[in-house]
Order: C-alpha cells, then sequence, then structure tokens
C-alpha cells in the first residue's frame, strides 16, 4: 500500500471572484494516509497564498473516514469568504472520491 495518496474535490466557483479570472472551478486536492483516511496536506485553487494556506491548516488532521461534516463545520465556522459554498461542495465531492477510493482497497473501511 502507499504511504500517501492524494484526492481531488471540484466544485463550480460563484461569479465575480477573483479566483475565477483564472479557474472556473474550485479545486481541492488532499494527500491521505491511506490506512486512516486523515489529511496530511491539503490545498485549492483560491487566489491568494494565504487563502490556500488557511484552508490547508484547517483540514490537516481531519479524517475522510469521519465524513464530510467535521471539515464543512470548520469551514463554515473559519471561512468566511465568496467562495465558502464552493469549498463546502468540493469537500462533498473530494469524501465521495474517497468512498470509491476505499471501496477499491480491501483493506481500507470508511468510517
Amino acid at each position: 500500500m502507499a504511504q500517501s495518496v492524494m484526492l481531488a474535490g471540484h466544485a463550480k466557483l460563484p461569479q465575480r471572484m477573483a479566483a475565477r479570472s483564472v479557474y472556473d472551478s474550485l479545486t481541492l486536492t488532499v494527500e491521505i494516509d491511506p490506512k486512516y483516511g486523515v489529511i496530511l496536506d491539503a490545498s485549492c485553487t483560491l487566489a491568494t497564498q494565504h487563502a490556500r494556506g488557511f484552508i490547508g491548516e484547517l483540514l490537516k488532521g481531519h479524517s475522510l473516514r469521519e465524513g464530510a461534516e467535521p471539515m464543512t463545520e470548520a469551514i463554515q465556522t473559519a471561512y468566511h469568504g465568496k467562495a465558502q459554498q464552493a469549498l463546502i461542495a468540493a469537500i462533498r465531492d473530494l469524501h465521495q472520491q474517497y468512498l470509491v477510493y476505499s471501496e477499491e482497497i480491501p483493506t481500507i473501511t470508511p468510517g
């Protein structure tokens, strides 16, 4: 089994956002521990390095085995930018990708 695995979630960005001039959608990537689903590192396509770093730090340590809700609650509590709903949608998509991945690997049991 790989030491870490990268997964991605995607969502459409709202109109009139700085990141939209570069991307039409928001991409959220995470590096996870494949055994426990814990996020080791995270990045996204928000416009500023500060925002990307903030989201990365906010998601580190969360386990995808626990579902999307703890991460969406963290976003709702700590991030109050225009991309909040897009981030939440990307987290939900990411969690769906994790469920697909975990079904492909017989030693992983989703939480």
